[in-house]
């Protein structure tokens, strides 16, 4: 069985590029198809493999503005030919899920988002946007957004990364999904001693992650932020920074856990449609500070949960508005309970997104789609078994089934 990986682009080291290495280690003699590759944003598990980028990869510049290439996008990903494969697993939060495959192939999509700035943020995407700029954008995108209606259905079967992005595929594709959640490092989280008073912000500087927020709330309570990461925003967010807003860029894989695991809590204002960075907080001991939203509410267990028992433990604070008020008054509130969070109940909570379970449940599902089987089960409690036993801890396995999500 010849078997393709389709990944939108590898520009970054987020957590699409490390799922979609996830899932080529599942598949060591598969190929890989993308839009564009930056070879040094390329994981470490995925060099030496044979990668095959579009025609756009050529246009000079193209890394750096490939989001003004958005006409193009259809073009490009239907030229990819993948005409040759039996199982072709596309790893999407844009295009790629257009491919078009032979009538005998078997296309399976692992959606990590439907195109934000196609669909439901749009408008905030135009509203950054000059007049010329809006005209042009609400044009392509309007092309572009009816196409990735019809080039969702060209997949057979979709996974979503969370069930609140398995609400966005119904709503916008028309289209089932089955929820695979993706996998989370978390069998190298270590506990610190103690933090050192800091809270932490993960993750590349674009608008919808609302880094201002978390700005102006540490401003206002006078407490020290550390942001990790860069990204368009970089410039806009460091001249409203003060002293207590330390800005480090990308850091080294190797410095990163420290990092974590140091910190207070961390602090997360995106509405995301899963959000990894959280729970690698989580795999370290760390509580979340969250805006109230989105994937957030599957990945974090807030003070306020029904039915949780402090003997269960929580992992974190949600907050209801992406205001820094609302934000404030979250991380005044965790402060005031901050001895109630045990950092080995939430570290315990991460484990049960760790790769094993990922692995587990996608070999699972590919197994019975590709056999045609009429339904598709996965035992929990196995689950759990697994990262236990992956974990290396002695009687970890009771904790964790008996503390499920």
């Amino acid at each position: 069985m010849r078997t393709a990986i389709v990944h939108h682009w590898f520009l970054s080291g987020g957590g699409g590029e490390r799922v979609a290495a996830a899932i080529a280690a599942m598949f060591p003699e598969a190929d890989l198809f993308t839009l564009f590759l930056d070879e040094k944003k390329l994981p470490a598990e995925l060099r030496g493999r044979r990668i095959t980028a579009s025609f756009l990869d050529k246009i000079p510049g193209a890394h750096r503005t490939h989001r003004y290439l958005l006409p193009l996008y259809p073009l490009a990903v239907e030229k990819l030919d993948l005409g040759d494969y039996d199982l072709i697993i596309s790893s999407d939060s844009g295009p790629v899920k257009g491919i078009i495959t032979n009538p005998g192939s078997t296309h399976i999509c692992y959606c990590h988002s439907p195109m934000r700035y196609l669909w439901d943020a749009r408008s905030a995407y135009a509203r950054d946007m000059g007049p010329a700029a809006q005209i042009i954008f609400g044009l392509a995108s309007h092309y572009v957004r009816n196409w990735d209606y019809s080039a969702a259905q060209r997949v057979d079967y979709f996974i979503a990364n969370s069930r609140y992005v398995a609400g966005r595929i119904s709503k916008y594709y028309r289209r089932n999904s089955v929820v695979i959640h993706p996998p989370v490092q978390t069998a190298q989280g270590f506990l610190a001693d103690k933090h050192e008073g800091y809270y932490l912000a993960v993750g590349r500087l674009v608008n919808y992650k609302r880094t201002d927020i978390l700005i102006d709330a540490c401003r206002r309570l006078k407490r020290r932020l550390v942001i990790v990461g860069e990204g368009p925003e970089t410039k806009s967010l460091k001249k409203n920074a003060d002293k207590w807003v330390e800005f480090v860029g990308e850091v080294d894989d190797s410095e990163l856990p420290n990092i974590y695991a140091r910190c207070r809590a961390l602090l997360f204002a995106a509405e995301e449609d899963f959000g990894l960075v959280a729970l690698e907080a989580q795999a370290y001991g760390r509580p979340v500070i969250a805006f109230g939203k989105g994937g957030s509410l599957e990945t974090v267990i807030a003070v306020e949960a029904p039915g949780r028992t402090k003997e269960e433990g929580y992992t974190g604070v949600f907050f209801p508005e992406q205001t820094a008020e609302s934000l404030s008054q979250a991380i005044l509130s965790f402060e005031s309970r901050e001895q109630t969070f045990n950092p080995r109940l939430i570290q315990l909570h991460a484990r049960k997104f760790a790769p094993a379970v990922f692995v587990k449940r996608l070999k699972s599902y590919v197994e019975e789609v590709m056999t045609g089987a009429e339904s598709w089960q996965y035992d929990r409690a196995s689950d759990l078994r697994q990262v236990a036993s992956s974990a290396g801890t002695n009687g970890l396995t009771q904790e964790i089934v008996g503390n499920p999500m």
